[in-house]
């Protein structure tokens, strides 16, 4: 999910499908395309995001928000959500992890 009046990119569609793929088997996971980046949704309910440039972001609360730090994050906006680098996603189970915990902010 990028900003208001953004538009798609190639590099955003390409960053949704891996996240797509990497969490097929977490049920209840889908992607809805918004303002030029990806929603991920969980039961309907957005746990994270893919801005319009690629770059993948997950909620994060006071008890979270140190993992992000560990690796140099950026705020998505004023919004709750902090960026994951490529590196993390990579690690399947780190990743798992943060997207567990970011599902469980949302609820």
């Amino acid at each position: 999910m990028g900003l208001k009046g953004d538009k798609n990119t190639e590099e955003s569609n390409r960053v949704a499908a891996l996240i797509e793929t990497k969490l097929a088997e977490t049920a209840g996971i889908t992607l809805k395309k918004m303002f030029g980046g990806h929603g991920i949704f969980h039961d309907n309910k957005m746990f994270g995001l893919v801005d319009s440039k690629g770059n993948t972001f997950l909620k994060a609360n006071e008890k979270t928000l140190s993992q992000f730090k560990e690796f140099g994050t950026e705020q998505h906006s004023r919004m709750p959500y902090y960026s994951v680098p490529d590196v993390v996603i990579e690690e399947d189970s780190r990743f798992q992890n943060l997207v567990d915990q970011a599902i469980e902010i949302s609820k």
